[in-house]
């Protein structure tokens, strides 16, 4: 197992070769509370694909809005579960250390007070909420070199 994970952090910390494609799961890896496991999870499952916006991320991931409308009823049915269930599961993982280890950003301040709107009840529907858009965040970070505000990165 141990020669799996050595091979498996040297094929995650590789840059890319070709100035075109400046995103890899090594960039990823340069945020405080995203490991190689993170990393390779969340690259190999979706963020090595293109998408033209952030909707469509969300709704290959799966935490998304469903809502219902039929004539003058519009209302919403819940977090949609449709998508890759891997990517969900590691993002609802990463979530909850991403509150642990930055917890100055903006992202963890946001969950924070929503959390605290509701009188402490709802973490597990608000942490799918900061899944969302943590993936948003890391998909933007990845691909364009968007800093997520206030997060800490390593130093390397």
């Amino acid at each position: 197992m141990k020669k799996v994970e050595k091979v498996r952090d040297s094929l995650v910390a590789q840059r890319p070769t070709e100035d075109r494609s400046p995103a890899c799961p090594a960039q990823l890896m340069a945020l405080r509370g995203v490991g190689p496991d993170f990393a390779e999870v969340l690259w190999s499952e979706g963020l090595y694909r293109h998408f033209d916006n952030r909707r469509q991320l969300a709704s290959y991931a799966g935490p998304s809005p469903s809502p219902w409308q039929s004539g003058s009823i519009n209302t919403e049915q819940g977090i949609s579960k449709s998508g890759n269930p891997r990517l969900r599961l590691t993002m609802v993982q990463l979530s909850w250390f991403w509150l642990l280890h930055q917890p100055d950003s903006a992202l963890s301040r946001w969950f924070h007070a929503r959390v605290k709107l509701d009188g402490g009840h709802r973490k597990k529907l608000t942490i799918i909420a900061l899944a969302r858009k943590l993936l948003i965040a890391l998909w933007k970070f990845a691909r364009h070199g968007v800093i997520i505000e206030g997060a800490i990165l390593k130093h390397v």
